[in-house]
């Protein structure tokens, strides 16, 4: 199995259990400054480890072009996306959330294929359609159900389109440091969100809902975003949307084991639908004769059939390793994913 396929999985597993924790812990708390201190956990954290790792505080990595497309996906994914989701949590079941969450695939796919132009075949664009009428089952409103209406899940919607644009954006800059990225967009989404709370009067919980909460934006928001990068890196918007659309999943499972909470024969009818959109999805084989033009950049790799150049300095011969690196015009068949190296038009 591809690398990057478990990348995606565990960024699934991780965000798909942050959502019942945080709906569980959230009691009480304003949808903003539950979204600002989960994804304070997560740049404070993931700041924590940068530092530890390099020894000290380095420079991003990033070039002048890169910063207009991480500030946007901050924007859209750090701070619109979470307060949409917290906004939505208190208005609709964590389980139905959850598998409501299983749209940000479907739209970030869209995205990547209509307007960045990544490539989408047959069987993503079936898979995309089987997804959309899971979501369309789940927020049909039932009778009898003062937990469900249509406020929760189309703020949820309204959360995943925001993620799809981060999603697309974050492509853009998936080549450079993600813990960087991601911390980043934790800090900067946590000061604002956090910011606006109180100013509109909310205040800070106990230390013993402080310290949990800000351990699931670490693990569930920052981790799994690290891991989310790194997955876009070597399969693209579409095919990772598709492989972290699995996360809904795991989170409708644990609301329904962790807070009890009832679900009807509508919600197994979108589960279906939504699993058979996903296998369509993973089992997606995508391999043509392509030009590969000539690209310089710089990332961390290992010298496959990609990567056969020369090394300007001294090399010891470890790897994988990461420098600036220049690619050789090619032409070949093979499978692939839209990864970094196959941006090409078909």
């Amino acid at each position: 199995m591809n690398v990057s396929v478990l990348y995606a999985l565990a960024a699934a597993a991780l965000f798909g259990a942050s959502t019942p924790l945080a709906k569980s812990l959230g009691m009480g708390l304003s949808p903003v400054l539950l979204a600002g201190l989960l994804y304070l956990g997560s740049g404070l954290g993931l700041t924590i480890v940068r530092i530890v790792r390099d020894r000290g505080w380095r420079s991003s990595g990033l070039t002048a072009p890169e910063w207009p497309w991480l500030l946007a996906a901050i924007a859209f994914g750090g701070v619109l996306g979470p307060i949409a989701l917290m906004f939505g949590l208190t208005r609709t079941s964590g389980a139905t959330a959850s598998l409501m969450l299983n749209l940000e695939s479907v739209l970030t796919a869209l995205l990547a294929w209509l307007v960045f132009k990544e490539n989408a075949d047959r069987r993503i664009v079936l898979g995309m359609i089987v997804i959309v009428l899971g979501g369309c089952v789940l927020s049909w409103p039932q009778e009898n159900t003062s937990a469900h209406d249509w406020s929760g899940p189309l703020a949820v919607a309204l959360a995943c389109l925001c993620w799809a644009i981060d999603n697309n954006l974050t492509r853009k800059v998936s080549a450079s440091d993600a813990v960087f990225i991601a911390g980043l967009k934790g800090l900067s989404a946590g000061a604002v969100n956090c910011v606006l709370a109180l100013a509109i009067g909310a205040q800070l919980p106990a230390i013993s809902t402080l310290a949990p909460t800000l351990l699931v934006g670490f693990l569930g928001y920052g981790v799994s975003l690290v891991l989310f990068v790194l997955a876009l890196r070597g399969l693209g918007s579409a095919r990772t949307g598709a492989y972290f659309s699995t996360a809904p999943f795991l989170g409708a499972a644990l609301s329904i084991l962790m807070l009890g909470e009832s679900v009807s024969w509508l919600f197994w009818i979108a589960a279906a639908l939504m699993a058979l959109g996903v296998w369509i999805h993973l089992t997606e084989n995508h391999a043509h004769e392509h030009q590969h033009d000539p690209l310089v950049h710089s990332h961390r790799h290992t010298h496959d059939e990609h990567h056969q150049h020369e090394h300007d300095f001294e090399w010891d011969g470890s790897e994988p390793h990461s420098h600036l690196h220049h690619h050789a015009p090619i032409r070949h068949s093979h499978p692939h994913f839209p990864d970094i190296h196959h941006r090409h038009k078909h």
